[in-house]
């Protein structure tokens, strides 16, 4: 059998895995200073619980499980559970004698029924980070994945904008430390719901954001031609019209809503929450290009409630590398009120992408080996073995060539391998009590005192 991939997934090379280490560790590292505490949710979920949070578009691409008990099942059985599966492939699944199961979407929904279930042992506000994969049946391309990893930040059990603020600075500061300019595009999901009282579509909420959010993929015409397909009239699609032709300066598209939001309680609402988030970042020092008014920002998830963010890399052609937002009713569903939350995700994989494309990783990402001990055999190895473990208390990465081979081979496996440093513990030096080693790197070689060597 020919070995391959299944589509949208990756392995990843020591090479890659130390990278994506080195940016899941300044990530983690401000979600500690920041106040959040680390969780875990298992990969799959009831399905129950994650259908109808995504909206029709997300709902479709969630990864189902095929019911263990087919399995379990006897032959005679089996084979007609296979036949209803079969039938079922064109259609939605709702039989629960096909699946009941799904592996996770997103970390958010699974967070909310956590919280849901935790809600009487947890202190709010409730901070926590979560970094683990995820699965979407998307189609697969630059940056879009089937698995992918996604490293969460979500605060639950207060209302404050302040938390709004906080994630702002969590975002900036994370993206200066990994060296990535971005631009955070920020809109509030009360805008939304005023432009679709606005325009008269308040029924067609979810139809109108759906289609909106993909602006930046299929332009203003294919917008348009979605909110007709979807059953929104040409005169409500006239009114929205001002939304394709916004000015550069936030304040002065703001005013031109709360002109239009005269009356609009919920519209105006938004704007307020908007101008408090947008003034209190920069009053502490975020740069007005950094935080940029998107009134077109809608991303279609059915949960959000208030703000919600993107983010986007300035030097490179990639798609969000972040996003997120507030949703004050989620844990609702799962029979808990009050308890509102809000939340940013980074994007694992295209982040890489993009610090990949702008040679952003530094040297100290890979994960090399310090010292590649020559194997020479006999009472030379046993004396190496003993250094190795003298380095590597010290927290200094080492190992012993396996074979006593020719010298020229284990150079070879040193330079190939991107070891820094080929030591030498020969007999003589093993009697003088020093050590050689050739600085790969430099093609410099020294012979140093065994108590030099070990610092």
């Amino acid at each position: 059998m020919k070995p391959s991939l299944a589509k949208g997934t990756r392995d990843f090379t020591s090479l890659e895995v130390s990278r994506r280490k080195y940016i899941i560790n300044i990530l983690q590292k401000n979600f500690e200073l920041f106040g959040f505490q680390p969780l875990e949710t298992p990969s799959f979920e009831n399905l129950s619980t994650l259908t109808g949070k995504y909206g029709e578009e997300g709902d479709r691409l969630i990864f189902k499980i095929l019911n263990s008990s087919i399995n379990e099942a006897k032959d005679d059985k089996k084979s007609q559970m296979l036949n209803d599966f079969q039938k079922a492939l064109d259609k939605p699944f709702s039989s629960e004698n096909l699946t009941d199961k799904a592996l996770r979407y997103d970390l958010t929904v699974p967070f909310a029924r956590f919280v849901a279930m935790n809600h009487g042992k947890l202190t709010f506000p409730y901070k926590r980070y979560q970094i683990q994969p995820v699965w979407r049946a998307d189609r697969p391309q630059k940056g879009r994945f089937r698995e992918f990893y996604q490293c969460d930040a979500d605060v639950v059990g207060s209302e404050s904008l302040w938390q709004e603020v906080e994630l702002v600075q969590l975002y900036l500061k994370s993206f200066a430390e990994l060296k990535v300019s971005v631009t955070i595009h920020i809109n509030n999901r009360k805008i939304l719901s005023g432009l679709a009282e606005y325009a008269g579509i308040t029924d067609k909420l979810i139809d109108f954001t759906v289609a909106l959010d993909k602006l930046d993929k299929i332009g203003k015409d294919g917008v348009v031609k979605e909110l007709l397909e979807r059953g929104i009239s040409q005169e409500s699609i006239d009114k929205l019209d001002f939304l394709f032709t916004q000015s550069d300066d936030a304040l002065e598209n703001l005013l031109q809503l709360k002109e239009k939001f005269a009356g609009n309680e919920i519209g105006l609402k938004g704007v307020e929450e908007l101008e408090f988030v947008m003034t209190q970042s920069l009053n502490l020092g975020v740069d007005i290009q950094n935080l940029v008014f998107d009134i077109t920002l809608a991303r279609g998830l059915d949960y959000y409630t208030g703000a919600i963010f993107e983010v986007k890399a300035d030097e490179a052609q990639m798609g969000s590398i972040g996003g997120g937002g507030r949703y004050d009713n989620l844990t609702e569903v799962f029979g808990v009120k009050n308890v509102p939350g809000i939340g940013i995700s980074f994007g694992l994989d295209r982040i890489y992408l993009v610090m990949e494309e702008l040679n952003l990783f530094p040297e100290e990402a890979a994960s090399n080996v310090e010292y590649l001990f020559a194997n020479f055999g006999g009472e030379e190895t046993v004396e190496a073995l003993k250094l190795i473990i003298q380095l590597r208390e010290r927290g200094i990465s080492a190992e012993l060539y396996p074979e006593n081979a020719k010298i020229a081979k284990q150079f070879m496996y040193a330079e190939k391998k991107g070891i820094k440093n080929l030591v030498f513990l020969g007999e003589e030096e093993i009697k003088n009590k020093t050590v050689t080693f050739k600085n790969l790197e430099a093609g410099e070689q020294k012979t140093v005192s065994l108590q030099d060597f070990l610092g």
